[in-house]
């Protein structure tokens, strides 16, 4: 784990966003089998924020996302997603389910930023995320994302999205045009997550309650 961790607070989503999720992974490996599954090292989520936290200040700064998320009837929150879209590599690229950003997304996020800048450091290197074997290399765009979401991912930056897989940039522009009825989902859980590749919710390192 280093001198740092790679940390996500995410918002689980319900059923009728994991299994839209898990169908379209479906799909996107029988495109790109090198590609990941949905599964217990790939679960879907709805990143809140990223952040590198020091590692001796891990329980402080989960001391202040608990407090921060007890204030929100996150339970009761209705979030819709509206389309598909993906971050384009060499080739390939990363494909993802948008989620419309609302004014109670933004308000936790920014709460939960203010939250844990007294406990993170700038940067971090691939030893702040979770390496597995299968998959041990971290990749440069996922270290730097990292340590620029607090700039670069949020508020006017953030997009909302649950994560499902990589493809091919030619099944992903048929992807991204095909129709998208939206829908709705309602989240029932948040969690801090140490991160893997691509940003993928990896290794659960705790529970936030949320009510609502």
């Amino acid at each position: 784990m280093g001198d740092a961790v790679a940390l996500g607070v995410v918002l689980e989503p319900g059923e009728p966003m994991v299994l839209r999720a898990t169908e379209v992974n479906g799909r996107l490996r029988g495109d790109f089998p090198d590609g990941f599954s949905l599964d217990a090292a790939h679960r879907p989520h709805l990143t809140v924020i990223q952040a590198y936290v020091a590692v001796d200040r891990l329980e402080e700064s989960f001391a202040a996302i608990d407090t921060v998320v007890a204030t929100e009837p996150i339970g009761a929150w209705t979030l819709t997603a509206v389309g598909c879209y993906y971050i384009p590599g060499d080739g390939i690229g990363l494909a993802g389910i948008v989620v419309e950003p609302t004014k109670d997304l933004l308000r936790l996020q920014g709460s939960l930023l203010d939250a844990v800048a007294p406990f993170t450091v700038s940067t971090g290197s691939a030893d702040a995320f979770v390496r597995p074997p299968e998959d041990p290399e971290i990749n440069q765009p996922t270290i730097d994302y990292v340590g620029a979401f607090a700039s670069a991912g949020a508020g006017a930056n953030y997009n909302p999205h649950i994560t499902v897989g990589i493809a091919t940039r030619d099944y992903l522009d048929a992807l991204v045009a095909e129709p998208f009825d939206p829908f709705t989902f309602a989240p029932i859980g948040a969690a801090g997550y140490q991160l893997a590749n691509y940003g993928t919710a990896a290794r659960k390192l705790r529970d936030c309650p949320i009510h609502g």
